[in-house]
């Protein structure tokens, strides 16, 4: 008996990703056509000349290449896939320009079946293209299948590959009905087209890497799974329709049978079918589980195992037979051995994800394990492998230049070029006149119906006097204006802003103030001390080191005045505003509801009642309006229809002009006469008669119907009930315009407002960073300045005491100055210097005194641009001044709020 199977984590992925990493080793790649030499030279010279009247001799070269482009496509491409690609691309692009110029050519194409080998010649060029594109499709797909898949680049080489190949099949489907043979077969082709499908979606999947299996991303590899799943089973399911319906069945001329070959064929698409399967509801488990749905995660493991133990016994089915089957040369000796394992390691992984999710559910979770049927199927979600379209791929510039010029380009005379210029020329004289005369209709129509107030007065005429009162509703507009304001008010209030603002400020100008004082107090002193002792006083004046501080402090003194100018500006709009802000913004709306209420009552309460009005002749009169309203409304539904099929014969116009191409035409009848072109236009210009008599008969209708609407409007308009009506709800209208306008000038203003207190508010945090550092600059400078006043104040005294008996000076000087306020003397420290700095450098004196240690020059006190905030995003609120609520130059006014 086998050891239970053990669940470890790191061994489940280490098999998770060598199973999906295993899933491509192999793709099935379509069997490639053959065929033998095909000589064009003397069906083409005969073409030439019959056709074209022109020497077969001048077309030598061109015929050669053409044979030699058939040659190197179809025989010569023993190269790599991507050489026979581009051969086999450059020859059908040939053949395409061929069959333009030599519609009528017949040549015997001989070519193999791909799968039968029975060899069919046909005359028809469009054999000879079916087949070509055939081969391009199997080149394709060998291609796909043969790219490398452990890079990014292969992968994209192989997924482009096989979308191609898709589409080259999916033209022969659609184009080549009845197929001489068992390969261009539609049910064949169909086959095909669904194989690359199926095998594109495999490879995407590999582009999402092996570690897409584990949780995260396991609902999109799930989806991506099941698509390529449906993918398989549907190419199952068509070889088994098209091998029980075909009648002939028998031997394919080499001992094997066709009904055996093809399910052989299919038999790796089907094991693939339910691998896949598997591994969508494995992935899907893990996203249940995930969002802890444990019990239908367990019920997806179940499935899974299920469906990979069929994989696995298909696979082995598959290997039995491998070496029997017609298919067998088609695929690798090893092909059978790599699907066995894949299913095997696939299979192993789910048996043990199912067992620990089993023992987890019965320990821990307990959740009932729903059944398959009542589990939500997995979406495919959006096709990720469409075909290419063999236009798209002919119209990428790397094919263009791989086809080259057309070999016969000198075969279209240039007059045929000239007469399709005249040609489209002349069908666009008739889309223009069509398109003149139906926006000339949509004019008058639109300038009709708002002359008659249309189609809105009807809503009047039908709600009656008591509809008015719809009228109040807020219109969403506002409700939205409302909501803005009050989120914008939950994240800050503006009356917050505006104190925040102000506090601001004020720090500013107290900082800017201190600086002031300080540095005059600083310059008094220093004088103060120079008049004291004369010429012994050797410290430098003030004026020239503070020469950068005053102008720095002037500039954001400055600066100041101008935002102080702003916060004015921002203020004033928001006192005219503040008030509708508040109806805005109240929590439960309902002062706003009460305002549009007034403002529509205020025009219905204005209408009196007459007491000489009849009663009866009031209720005629609005029986007689409901009649015509209904006949207006069905007018106007007709008009609308009327346009409508307007439009639509003008867009088929277009599209039909646009698609007409006559230059196989002109080409047949080039060796006509000119005047026969005319003739040629008039004749294919009718097809487009059809076009302009619908447009004409539109206009027509269109005319009568408003005539009809115009009969009915006046009808109504004079009675005297609809002139009342109408007054009043054309008064309150006009009252909820104006109210909404106002509401819409205070949200608009209140968001200005706020995105300037904004701007105020970075404005004077930044102003008030540079002015602390201004502060801390020139506190420093003070308290160097005090210390270097108290030394020499110490020298000074000492020299004036050591000069005594020779000084000339006036004691009554010395009184006359010290009765002066001239602030703190001598050695005394000014207030704001409290803490101790070293001693300041001084300049040299001019004045003479005792030797001394000289001083260090005087530095330079440090100073920094102060430059002002950058500009601000720019306000929400178009109609706020260009120049910002705190731009420094001085704005406009701001605009007048409407009346109230």
């Amino acid at each position: 008996m086998s050891s239970p199977l053990i669940y470890d984590p790191d061994r489940l992925t280490e098999l998770r990703d060598r199973s999906l990493d295993r899933a491509t080793i192999f793709s099935i790649a379509v069997p490639k056509k053959v065929t033998s030499d095909v000589d064009f030279s003397s069906h083409l010279r005969t073409v030439i000349q019959r056709t074209y009247g022109e020497s077969p001799d001048h077309y030598t070269d061109e015929i050669h290449q053409l044979n030699r482009a058939r040659q190197d496509a179809l025989r010569g491409s023993a190269g790599s896939d991507v050489t026979a690609r581009d051969l086999l691309y450059k020859y059908f692009g040939q053949l395409e320009l061929l069959e333009l110029r030599f519609p009528e050519l017949r040549v015997p194409f001989p070519w193999n079946d791909a799968f039968t080998h029975v060899k069919i010649s046909q005359l028809s060029l469009a054999y000879e293209k079916a087949s070509v594109i055939f081969n391009i499709g199997a080149t394709l797909s060998s291609l796909a299948a043969s790219s490398p898949r452990s890079s990014p680049e292969g992968l994209k080489r192989a997924f482009h590959s096989f979308r191609c190949a898709a589409g080259m099949f999916t033209y022969i489907n659609d184009n080549f009905l009845h197929a001489p043979s068992t390969d261009l077969s539609r049910e064949v082709v169909k086959v095909l087209v669904g194989l690359m499908s199926a095998q594109a979606i495999e490879v995407f999947i590999e582009t999402m890497g092996p570690s897409a299996g584990v949780a995260k991303g396991a609902g999109l590899r799930a989806k991506l799974c099941m698509q390529a799943s449906t993918a398989y089973a549907n190419v199952v399911e068509e070889v088994k329709e098209w091998v029980t319906k075909s009648p002939t069945l028998g031997d394919l001329g080499d001992g094997t049978n066709r009904s055996s070959h093809f399910r052989s064929t299919a038999t790796v698409p089907q094991v693939k079918a339910k691998y896949f399967a598997s591994l969508a509801q494995y992935n899907r488990s893990l996203a249940d589980s995930t969002a802890l749905k444990y019990g239908e995660a367990l019920a997806r493991l179940n499935i899974a195992e299920a469906s990979a133990k069929e994989a696995l016994r298909l696979a082995n089915a598959f290997a039995a037979s491998f070496l029997t089957s017609s298919s067998a040369s088609s695929l690798a000796p090893d092909s059978p051995v790599t699907l066995i394992e894949l299913n095997k390691t696939h299979l192993g992984v789910v048996t043990n994800a199912k067992n620990k999710a089993q023992k987890d559910n019965d320990i821990v979770y307990n959740e009932v394990v729903p059944s398959e049927a009542s589990l939500a199927p997995i979406d495919k979600g959006k096709d990720v492998a469409e075909p290419i379209a063999i236009h798209d791929v002919y119209a990428t510039p790397d094919v263009q230049k791989i086809v080259g010029p057309d070999l016969f380009i000198k075969l279209v005379p240039l007059s045929v070029h000239e007469s399709a210029s005249m040609y489209s020329e002349e069908k666009a004289k008739v889309v223009r006149g069509e398109v003149e005369r139906s926006d000339l209709a949509d004019g008058e129509l639109a300038a009709a119906l708002e002359y008659m107030g249309l189609p809105a007065s009807l809503e009047r005429y039908r709600a009656g006097p008591s509809g008015q009162a719809s009228l109040s509703d807020v219109p969403p507009q506002v409700r939205g204006w409302s909501e803005q304001l009050r989120r914008d008010e939950a994240q800050g209030r503006v009356e917050d802003s505006i104190r925040r603002l102000q506090q601001l400020k004020d720090n500013v100008t107290r900082q800017l103030d201190s600086v002031s004082q300080g540095l005059d107090q600083e310059s008094r002193e220093c004088e103060a001390m120079r008049v004291r002792f004369g010429h012994l006083w050797e410290q430098v004046p003030a004026a020239g080191l503070t020469r950068s501080y005053r102008l720095d402090l002037r500039s954001h003194k400055d600066s100041l005045e101008q935002a102080s100018n702003s916060d004015a500006q921002a203020l004033g709009l928001w006192d005219s505003v503040k008030n509708d802000v508040a109806l805005l913004c109240d929590p439960l709306g309902q002062a706003l509801e009460r305002a549009f209420v007034e403002a529509v009552g205020s025009a219905s309460g204005s209408s009196q009642a007459n007491l000489l009005d009849d009663p009866a002749a009031d209720e005629e009169e609005e029986k007689e309006i409901k009649k015509h309203v209904t006949s207006i409304s069905d007018k106007l539904s007709k008009l609308n229809k009327i346009k409508k099929e307007r439009h639509d014969v003008l867009k088929d116009l277009k599209e039909r002009v646009q698609g007409d191409d006559i230059s196989h035409l002109l080409i047949l009848n080039r060796k006509g006469s000119a005047a026969l072109e005319p003739s040629l236009f008039a004749t294919e210009l009718d097809k487009f008669r059809a076009h302009q008599t619908r447009i004409t008969a539109t206009l027509q209708h269109q005319q009568s119907t408003l005539s009809e609407i115009s009969a009915d409007v006046k009808v109504i308009s004079e009675g005297k009930k609809a002139r009342e009506m109408q007054g009043r709800w054309g008064e309150a209208e006009r009252n909820k315009r104006d109210l909404v306008t106002r509401l819409g000038y205070a949200a608009q203003t209140a968001g200005e407002v706020r995105t300037a207190l904004q701007k105020g508010l970075q404005f004077y945090s930044d102003l008030s960073e540079l002015v602390e550092g201004l502060n801390n600059q020139v506190r420093s400078y003070l308290q160097q300045r005090g210390s270097e006043r108290s030394q020499m104040a110490s020298s000074a005294s000492v020299k004036q005491r050591l000069e005594a008996p020779s000084s000339t000076a006036s004691p009554s000087l010395d009184r006359q100055f010290g009765a002066m306020d001239l602030g703190s003397r001598g050695a005394s420290t000014p207030s704001w210097a409290s803490t101790t700095s070293p001693a300041p450098p001084s300049a040299s004196s001019h004045y003479s005194s005792p030797p001394s240690p000289a001083p260090p020059s005087v530095p330079s006190y440090p100073q920094q641009g102060y430059l002002l905030p950058p500009p601000a995003a720019p306000s929400p609120y178009s109609n706020f001044p260009s120049s910002g609520a705190f731009s420094t130059t001085p704005a406009p006014q701001p605009p007048a709020p409407p009346s109230r």
